[in-house]
């Protein structure tokens, strides 16, 4: 793979990163970071008694008081695939988590639910799918449609019925109109990865979704898909890394779109190296460019990726080295020039950096949430900061 601009000495970019308090209880998890046109949303995980969705808004003044979302004894949780909350344009809330449907073959439903006055009352959960099958629906990712309406695009387990064992596992779509009817059940690729995140980002042009493809000789590279005249294009490589890999590595892509600039940030780990990687298109992911290494070692992935108005990008994702795991992020442009890493969490002497980092740009001010796990053991939590972009 090339690296795009290998020879060129970092480029000068300087952020100052600022805590923030987070109303989060001691030992919670599972951060999750949206965005609107209010602002920030941070969501996650509390324990106690039962596992209890809570999120918080980000204001002028830090964030909000938590709110409760919901709350289940049969909730289905893990480290990589957590619930979230979106607000949509009109101040609609929306949440969703997975519900587990059978522990022996670790299936679950996908449950969602909205608020239209500010998380005050919640509407009686519902299910994007309708396949009835005892199989993993997971891996939510919501976004905003063109219409100011729901899309939802999530894993799908209902092809590994039959053959449990090699069954593939499909890309799917739903949405909602304004009335939270379904107006789209729809299968985009019917053959993933079976455990990675996706990501969606908006473009001038519509809908761009960004995921871990799985070919029959088990290549699992990153792939996109556009939603075009009412209907998702195929599937097509950001880059031909050639990983392949007999398990889905966990370890899911970001994209980000700024009218039709769109980057996108992915892990591989061909040859058992691991590495972070981004690339920039100007076209709206018809094409992309040549990748751009993000880590300077090696990489455990789990990145995120957030464009700039001039349309250059800051990418993050976690660095192994000496080992130790840092949250790093640095300024990227389609040039392949980069800064010098700047390390948000997880620097010697700090706690340790768990969970799945997250990362937002809400106008000029970037915002940072992971799970931080105390060096000698004991309950973490989360945690969050800010830093404000250079004029």
């Amino acid at each position: 793979m090339a690296i795009a601009a290998a020879a060129q000495a970092p480029q000068p970019w300087a952020l100052k990163i600022q805590p923030v308090e987070l109303g989060a209880e001691k030992g919670a998890n599972g951060v999750q970071l949206t965005i609107s046109k209010r602002g920030a949303l941070a969501s996650w995980i509390e324990s106690g008694d039962e596992p209890t969705l809570k999120f918080a808004e980000r204001t002028a003044t830090g964030w909000s008081a938590p709110v409760k979302v919901a709350s289940g004894e049969d909730w289905f949780i893990t480290e990589a695939d957590t619930p979230s909350v979106l607000r949509l344009s009109n101040g609609t809330l929306v949440g969703d988590w997975m519900q587990s449907s059978s522990d022996e073959f670790e299936a679950s439903n996908l449950r969602l639910v909205y608020s239209k006055d500010n998380g005050k009352t919640w509407s009686k959960s519902f299910l994007p799918h309708h396949d009835g099958t005892i199989t993993q629906h997971a891996f939510a990712t919501l976004f905003e449609l063109a219409n100011g309406n729901l899309g939802v695009v999530y894993l799908d387990g209902r092809l590994t019925v039959k053959d449990r064992e090699h069954g593939p596992m499909t890309l799917r779509y739903g949405a909602y109109n304004a009335a939270w009817t379904q107006v789209s059940d729809r299968a985009i690729d019917e053959k993933v990865c079976d455990c990675c995140t996706m990501n969606v980002a908006v473009t001038t042009d519509g809908p761009i979704a960004i995921y871990r493809n799985r070919t029959d000789d088990e290549t699992r590279d990153i792939y996109v898909t556009r939603y075009e005249k009412g209907a998702w294009t195929a599937g097509t490589p950001v880059h031909n890394d050639g990983w392949q890999i007999h398990a889905c590595p966990v370890n899911g892509p970001a994209i980000t779109a700024q009218e039709n600039n769109v980057a996108a940030a992915w892990f591989t780990a061909k040859n058992d190296q691991g590495q972070a990687w981004a690339a920039f298109s100007k076209d709206a992911g018809r094409t992309f460019g040549q990748p751009i290494r993000l880590d300077d070692a090696a990489s455990m992935g789990k990145v995120d990726i957030e464009m700039l108005d001039d349309g250059s990008a800051v990418a993050s994702w976690i660095e192994f080295a000496n080992q130790r795991s840092t949250f790093r992020i640095r300024h990227i442009d389609a040039s392949g020039a980069k800064s010098a890493p700047i390390t948000v969490a997880g620097a010697a002497g700090s706690g340790r950096v768990g969970g799945v980092p997250r990362m937002v740009r809400a106008g000029n001010e970037l915002v940072f949430a992971w799970v931080d796990t105390p060096e000698n053991g004991g309950a973490g939590g989360v945690k969050t900061a800010v830093a404000a972009l250079p004029h």
